[in-house]
């Protein structure tokens, strides 16, 4: 598995359990047609973060740093998927971009926070 695999993944699940929990908050139907409906903007927004980071960075890119990398991919993920949300027709109220931008922060930056931290441990003797 290449070295940026695993990072790109866990963003992109983060991404999709949150469209997921969004979607089963507000009891809508069609599973999984629901869900890619939800879903596509962020994780457009996400890729565009990660391109974009890796261009900016190319020798230095680390996608498990906090700064840029989950900065960067955090902000993009967010306003690109709003964006697009508002080109396709979806909602974008005031109270669903709060919680988007706190929940796609505790967990995209969050990750990256915790790295660090579990590495000091696992370093313990």
């Amino acid at each position: 598995m290449k070295k940026h695999t695993l990072p790109l993944l866990i963003d992109a699940v983060i991404v999709i359990v949150f469209c997921a929990i969004g979607r089963r908050t507000h009891d809508e139907a069609n599973a999984l047609a629901g869900l890619t409906m939800t879903a596509w903007p962020f994780l457009t927004g996400l890729v565009i973060g990660w391109s974009g980071t890796l261009a900016l960075y190319r020798d230095k890119f680390d996608a498990t740093l906090l700064i840029p990398t989950g900065v960067v991919v955090w902000l993009s993920t967010l306003v690109f998927g709003m964006l697009l949300r508002v080109l396709s027709g979806q909602g974008t109220q005031f109270s669903f971009i709060v919680v988007a931008t706190l929940f796609l922060g505790a967990f995209i930056l969050g990750w990256r926070a915790l790295l660090p931290v579990v590495a000091k441990i696992r370093a313990r003797p």
